[in-house]
């Protein structure tokens, strides 16, 4: 029987700590090495068009670099042991998005005090604030606060109806920022909560005619109808559809009820059809991905202009900076994916593909190996929601599936949902690392002993040999 590996240490000094994070050092390298030749290749691109090389224009690579290097420096002074190779992928990823950002001439160089060239620090801060304030097991307390997230993730669809403005048919806050956003994690929390502390009574499905706790999901049942309400007046579908997969799939791990996903879809499949009923801007969006050409200059406008772009990337694509985005509707935002196959082309596609999924990957693999229910389901609901979301922006630009309007994680261009995402990855990352060792041995101490009964010493005389008196 093979051993079981052990879990590698916790660092006491620097120099382990620095040690032990070697390998991310290498995977950082290399993705800065990846990204900075990217950007080569872009300012090559501009300076063959004729524009000017100006110094401003290398400050989103200064940035991203710096970035790297002060999250790693941060991770080993703290003793952090963590998971590094979601670190790495999220590295690749993040700054492929700031270089597809620079590529759209999204980024403001011009003004350094612009938002937009902050957007990834910001992201890369409030990611390490998460891990660190909650790694050491310290996550564990966010479970307490099992209504404080239900009434938060409310009042945000509340105030942003109450307070927002009308633009495209959805509903924003100033500046066209979607505090909603934050959804992603609130509601992730308070099912986590839920689940965890009534796990048993949800996964008691009755003998016989298997049957849903009725009373068990009152609550959650009450939640979610009050949140689809909301998200159904703000018309934010795209948030509806990943919030109830990510409620479906943490039931069914948190029960191990297969029951949850069948009833859940087709309930699903019929709130579907109702909504699609309701909502004229829904209609459309089908009819458009079932048949483009009927409103070529219309409706689909959006998604032939991306399939004709990713069309003529081929396999190899045009070359970064050689292709025309400007052609397709809002590419810096939710068609990004169209841009990278038209300049990148298959290849290009397939390689972001198979991060996302090193990404998901790593997310699962920290669930698997905690031993805290609640950080399993938290693990599980955040890694769902960021795969739901990347699949709902890929199927949407590739006609597998119709538009709704979502971001690509870390990717496109979009502030609330790129800050959600990292400190979203904060959390993975104090959960990768476990509880203390000290909180682990605490929660094992021995029992006390049982002191031994005396017994009355009897005369040398009178004892009989142990076996004379097995005999008797």
């Amino acid at each position: 029987m093979s051993a079981k590996r052990k879990a590698p240490s916790r660092p006491t000094t620097l120099g382990e700590a620095w040690a032990l994070r070697w390998p991310e050092r290498h995977l950082l390298s290399i993705c800065a090495l990846a990204i900075g030749l990217g950007f080569m290749m872009v300012l090559g691109s501009g300076y063959a068009e004729g524009q000017p090389f100006e110094a401003m224009d290398l400050t989103p690579f200064l940035i991203y670099g710096a970035c790297l290097a002060a999250m790693h420096l941060t991770l080993v002074a703290t003793r952090f042991h963590g998971d590094q190779i979601l670190l790495s992928s999220l590295a690749f990823l993040a700054g492929f998005g700031l270089l597809a950002q620079y590529r759209m001439g999204t980024l403001n160089l011009s003004d350094l005090t612009s938002a937009s060239l902050y957007l990834f620090p910001a992201g890369i801060a409030l990611m390490l604030a998460a891990c660190l304030a909650l790694m050491r097991g310290r996550y564990e307390r966010l479970k307490d606060g099992l209504w404080i997230w239900a009434g938060l993730s409310l009042l945000l669809v509340a105030a942003l109806l109450a307070l927002g403005q009308r633009y495209r048919g959805g509903v924003y806050g100033a500046g066209l920022i979607t505090p909603t956003e934050l959804l992603k994690v609130t509601v992730v929390l308070y099912l986590a909560s839920f689940i965890d502390r009534n796990a048993k009574a949800l996964a008691n499905w009755g003998k016989g005619f298997p049957r849903p706790p009725l009373r068990a999901l009152l609550p959650v049942g009450v939640f979610w109808a009050a949140l689809t309400a909301l998200l159904l007046l703000q018309r934010d579908l795209g948030m509806f559809v990943i919030l109830s997969v990510t409620l479906l799939i943490m039931l069914f791990v948190g029960t191990q009820r297969l029951g949850y996903m069948v009833l859940g879809g087709l309930a699903a499949t019929a709130a579907g059809y109702l909504v699609l009923g309701l909502f004229a801007h829904g209609q459309r969006r089908i009819q458009a991905w079932l048949s483009p050409f009927d409103d070529p200059t219309g409706n689909s406008w959006q998604i032939l202009q991306g399939l004709s772009g990713m069309y003529s990337g081929g396999l190899w694509g045009e070359g970064f900076g050689e292709g025309n985005p400007e052609y397709t509707p809002i590419a810096q935002s939710d068609f990004i994916y169209s841009v990278i196959g038209e300049e990148l082309g298959f290849v290009g596609c397939v390689l972001i593909v198979i991060f996302f999924l090193i990404f998901f990957g790593r997310g699962l693999g920290i669930a698997d190996q905690t031993r805290s229910s609640f950080g399993r389901l938290v693990c599980i609901g955040l890694t769902t929601v960021l795969a739901t979301q990347t699949f709902l922006n890929l199927g949407g630009v590739t006609k597998f599936i119709p538009l709704t309007g979502i971001t690509l994680p870390f990717i496109s261009h979009g502030g609330s949902s790129l800050i959600t995402s990292f400190i979203s990855l904060g959390l993975l990352l104090a959960i990768s690392e476990g509880a203390p060792k000290a909180q682990g041995s605490s929660a094992r101490k021995k029992a006390p002993t049982r002191p031994k009964r005396a017994t009355q010493k009897q005369p040398a005389s009178k004892k009989r040999p142990a076996r004379a008196a097995k005999a008797d």
